[in-house]
């Protein structure tokens, strides 16, 4: 199978925004990373001091998904940690956060 080809992931960040404020909630770009190719990770905060880190990845047959690294909801510290250590070894990295009280993160793709 040929995986589908990917966005551009500044215009990925820029619609995923856009998508979050129609909802009703707000999102921004924590950091920004290579408007070309750089991957995603979303950071979703209910706003209750517990977050949702979300990173891009594929699944056994290589479509696109949405990993949950720690395992599922933790603390900020927690994830904030997690995402330096990402940025450190990846550059390139962008980082989005979702405010949402829902806990919702707006993607299409299936969280696994």
């Amino acid at each position: 199978m040929i995986p589908a080809p990917r966005l551009k992931a500044g215009i990925f960040v820029r619609a995923l925004i856009r998508r979050v404020q129609v909802e009703g909630a707000s999102a921004f770009v924590v950091r920004s990373g290579a408007e070309e190719a750089g991957a995603v990770i979303i950071k979703v905060a209910k706003l209750d001091g517990s977050v949702l880190v979300l990173n891009q990845t594929r699944d056994a047959k290589g479509a696109l998904v949405w990993g949950q690294p720690l395992g599922g909801w933790t603390d900020e510290a927690r994830a904030g940690q997690w995402c330096d250590r990402q940025v450190s070894f990846d550059p390139d990295l962008w980082i989005v956060e979702i405010e949402d009280r829902q806990g919702r993160a707006f993607v299409d793709e299936p969280i696994v």
